[in-house]
């Protein structure tokens, strides 16, 4: 069984969830719509993802 976190920063409009996998990927789901699939990420990618994050390079704010 997947241990699904969400982020605190949901509402009812917009639910992110994430968990990793037995071999140590992660998936990324919309929690409206659990079955709707999901989307898996390596361990390397989730990093290259979480650092960009933290470095603001997905920020709309950003040139």
């Amino acid at each position: 069984m997947l241990n699904w976190r969400k982020s605190s920063f949901t509402n009812p409009e917009t639910c992110v969830e994430v968990a990793r996998t037995p071999d140590g990927n992660f998936l990324v789901r919309n929690s409206n719509a659990p079955d709707a699939g999901t989307a898996e990420f390596t361990n390397a990618e989730w990093d290259a993802f979480i650092r960009g994050v933290k470095n603001g390079e997905f920020d709309p704010e950003q040139p």
